[in-house]
C-alpha cells in the first residue's frame, strides 16, 4: 500500500494588488516614527529582497472557509471521488474566518466544520478538524494523513490550506507587503500505484524562537491598542530558517533513501524568494551540490506569500501545467519543505 496525493485543487483570489497600490501607505517604524524612506525606495527594495511584485486578495464577499471550500471541490472533482467516502478534513489555517472589517476571528464552528458542511457530505464518520501549525500546516496535515490511513483509521483523507492573511496585517507595517490570501486543496488515499510519501520530516523549535511570529499591535500609536496584526522578526526567521530547514530537507531525503540527483522539483513555502533561494542553495551545498536549473519553481512573483496555502497551491498549479518551463511526470521524486509560525519545520520526500 502506497500513499499518494490523487487530487489537488486552489483557488487563486481575483484581486490584484501591486507594489505599486502601497504607494500611499504611511508606514511606521516599529515605534510609531516615521519610516525614514520614501515609499517608492520601499518598494523598490521589497522586491529586490522578496520577489514580490503582485499579490492577490479576496474579494470582501469571501471568507478562508468559503475559498477552502472552492479548492477541496477542485480536488473532490480531480481525484473523481465520492465526498462521503471521505475519511478525515483536515483544515490547515492561523487564524480562522476574518470577515471583512472584523477584528476578531471566527472559529467557531471549526473551520473544518464550515467546509464539511459547505460540501454537504452527511457521513458522520467523516472527521473534521483544524490545524494550527504556521505555514507549515498543510504539509503537516498530509504527514497526519498518512499516519491515519497506515494506522487503518482511513482510506481518504482532504487536506486543506487556505489563509486571508489580507484582513490581519498592520498596512503600517512594510511587512505587510510579503502577505497574500489563498487556498489548496488534496485528496490523500491509499492506493496500489507505485511512488506517494516516501519519508517525512518535523520539528518544532520554541525554547527561544517560539515568539519570531507573533500577533501585535499596529506601529500606528493612534489604533486600537487592543487590535492585533500579524507580526514577525524578520531577520531572526531568516537566519532561523537557513540554519535548519535544509537540514530537516537532508534528514528527510536520507531517510527516503533517494539520491540527490533524483530530486526533479523542491516545491518550498513561498515565503521570500531570497531567503527560499539560500535555503535551496544550502540544501545542496549539504551534498557538495549545486541546484541545478529549475529545481525550484516559485509562485511568489505574482501570489505572494499566503502562507499555509503557498505549498499546496503550488503543486496544484505545476501538476496542472500552469507554470511556465516547470512540469512533473509520473516518477518524478519531489520535495516539500515549509517553515513558519511556532517555529515549525517540516519535509515530505514524494514520489509522483
Amino acid at each position: 500500500m502506497n500513499i499518494k496525493i490523487t487530487g489537488s485543487g486552489s483557488y487563486i483570489p481575483t484581486e490584484i494588488v501591486s507594489n505599486i497600490d502601497f504607494a500611499k501607505h504611511v508606514f511606521l517604524n516599529d515605534d510609531g516614527t516615521p519610516f525614514p524612506h520614501p515609499n517608492d525606495v520601499v518598494a523598490q527594495k521589497f522586491l529586490e529582497i522578496t520577489g514580490i511584485q503582485e499579490r492577490r486578495y479576496v474579494t470582501s464577499d469571501l471568507n478562508t472557509s468559503d475559498i477552502a471550500t472552492i479548492a477541496a471541490k477542485k480536488a473532490i472533482e480531480d481525484a473523481q471521488i465520492d465526498p462521503e467516502t471521505i475519511d478525515y478534513i483536515i483544515f490547515a489555517h492561523n487564524f480562522g474566518n476574518v470577515k471583512n472589517g472584523a477584528i476578531q476571528a471566527d472559529t467557531l464552528p471549526s473551520l473544518a466544520t464550515r467546509v464539511k458542511f459547505d460540501l454537504r457530505i452527511k457521513n458522520p464518520k467523516c472527521v473534521a478538524y483544524d490545524m494550527l501549525f504556521g505555514c507549515p500546516g498543510w504539509i503537516e496535515g498530509v504527514i497526519q494523513a498518512k499516519a491515519f490511513i497506515q494506522s487503518g483509521m482511513a482510506k481518504k483523507c482532504l487536506v486543506i490550506g487556505a489563509e486571508t492573511l489580507s484582513r490581519v496585517v498592520d498596512l503600517h507595517d512594510r511587512d505587510s507587503m510579503i502577505y497574500s490570501d489563498g487556498a489548496g486543496a488534496t485528496i490523500i488515499e491509499a492506493t496500489k500505484e507505485e511512488g506517494g510519501v516516501l519519508a517525512h520530516e518535523s520539528a518544532s523549535f520554541t525554547y527561544d524562537e517560539a515568539y519570531y511570529l507573533f500577533f501585535g499591535n499596529s506601529f500606528n500609536k493612534t489604533h486600537d491598542p487592543d487590535v492585533r496584526y500579524i507580526k514577525m522578526h524578520g531577520r531572526k526567521i531568516y537566519e532561523f530558517a537557513l540554519s535548519n530547514v535544509p537540514k530537516a530537507m537532508a534528514a528527510c531525503l536520507n531517510e527516503s533513501g533517494i539520491a540527490i540527483d533524483e530530486v526533479k522539483k523542491v516545491l518550498i513555502h513561498q515565503a521570500n524568494e531570497k531567503m527560499d533561494e539560500a535555503i535551496i542553495h544550502r540544501f545542496y551545498k549539504l551534498y557538495k551540490k549545486t541546484p541545478p536549473d529549475g529545481v525550484m519553481p516559485m509562485s511568489i512573483h505574482k501570489l505572494g506569500n499566503s502562507s499555509v496555502a503557498t505549498v499546496p497551491t503550488l503543486y496544484d498549479l505545476l501538476t496542472k501545467g500552469k507554470l511556465e518551463g516547470h512540469e512533473l511526470k509520473k516518477g518524478d521524486v519531489i520535495i516539500f519543505a515549509s517553515v513558519g509560525a511556532g517555529m515549525n519545520i517540516n519535509a515530505i520526500v514524494y514520489r509522483m
